[in-house]
C-alpha cells in the first residue's frame, strides 16, 4: 500500500480488533503484560500501531502524514472472566460501553500525531467527535465538505492548530440505538458544559455502575430509567457525573 501510494496523498484506515472481547491475542503476546489477557491485548495493539507508524517514519513521510488514533468506546465494564475483569477501566468516569449517555461510555482520548505541523505534548481539553473525521480529511484533502445535506461533523485542525480554543459543537446528543439518552449544551458565554440524561440504564447490582446481570446494558424497556424532569449535570465542576443539580443545588 505505501510503496504504491508514497508519492501521492493517500487515506489508511485501519480498524483495529484489539481490545474488543473476546481479546484474540496471538501467541508472541499472551502473558506479556501483567494485566491477564486484556493487557496483552493492549500490548499487541500497541506493537501494531508502532509498525504502522515505523513505516511510516521509514518512507520518510513522517511530517507529512496526518495520524489520529481513537476508540469508538469507553471500557466494556460486564466483561469477565470468573473474578478477572477483561473489559477496560473508564477512570473518575461513570458506566461504560453501551450505556447511551454515561461519560464512561463515550469519553474517550484521540491522538494525533502530525509533526511537521502541529508541536507535541499538546493537551487540548475540548470535546470532539468521531463524526469530525470526514470533514477533517476532506479538509486536508483539500476538498469541500457536501452543501446539499447537514453534515454533523466539524473539522478538527482549526483546533489543533490553534486557531481557535473551542470546539465548534455547541450541542452533542448521545443515543442508545435509536432512543435519545441525553445531550450536552456547552454554554459559549460561560464555558460550563451542562448534561442532561432523560434515560439511565438500570445497573445491577445497584452500586456496581454496570449491568453485570444483563452482560450489556439495554437501551429501552425495564432495564431504563426515565427522568422528568432529567437528570442534569454541570460536567465543568463535575466530570464524573455524581452530583445531580436540583431548582435548590443550582438556581440558573
Amino acid at each position: 500500500f505505501y510503496f504504491r501510494n508514497k508519492h501521492r496523498p493517500f487515506l489508511l484506515f485501519v480498524s483495529l480488533l484489539h481490545v474488543h472481547t473476546p481479546l484474540v491475542t496471538t501467541e508472541k503476546f499472551q502473558g506479556r503484560s501483567r494485566h491477564g489477557l486484556y493487557g496483552d491485548n493492549v500490548e499487541e495493539m500497541d506493537w501494531m500501531v508502532g509498525k504502522l507508524l515505523d513505516v511510516i517514519d521509514k518512507e520518510g513521510l513522517k511530517n507529512t502524514t496526518f495520524v489520529y488514533f481513537a476508540s469508538d468506546h469507553g471500557g466494556f465494564l460486564e466483561a469477565h472472566r470468573g473474578n478477572a475483569q477483561l473489559g477496560g477501566w473508564n477512570g473518575i468516569y461513570k458506566g461504560g460501553k453501551g450505556m447511551g449517555g454515561w461519560e464512561g461510555g463515550i469519553r474517550v482520548p484521540g491522538i494525533v500525531r502530525w509533526p511537521g505541523v502541529l508541536s507535541a505534548g499538546t493537551v487540548i481539553n475540548e470535546l470532539t467527535s468521531l463524526m469530525d473525521i470526514f470533514p477533517t480529511v476532506v479538509h486536508l484533502a483539500g476538498g469541500a465538505v457536501p452543501q446539499d445535506r447537514v453534515i454533523d461533523g466539524r473539522t478538527l485542525l482549526p483546533l489543533l492548530r490553534g486557531t481557535v480554543q473551542h470546539s465548534e459543537h455547541e450541542f452533542m446528543f448521545h443515543y442508545c440505538g435509536v432512543f435519545l439518552h441525553a445531550v450536552r449544551w456547552h454554554q459559549k458565554d460561560s464555558g460550563t458544559t451542562w448534561k442532561a440524561h432523560y434515560a439511565t440504564p438500570v445497573f445491577q447490582p445497584e452500586a456496581s455502575g454496570a449491568c453485570f446481570g444483563r452482560g450489556i446494558c439495554p437501551c429501552f424497556g425495564d432495564g431504563v430509567t426515565h427522568h422528568d424532569p432529567p437528570l442534569l449535570f454541570d460536567l465543568s465542576q463535575d466530570p464524573s457525573e455524581a452530583n445531580p443539580l436540583s431548582a435548590d443545588t443550582e438556581p440558573l
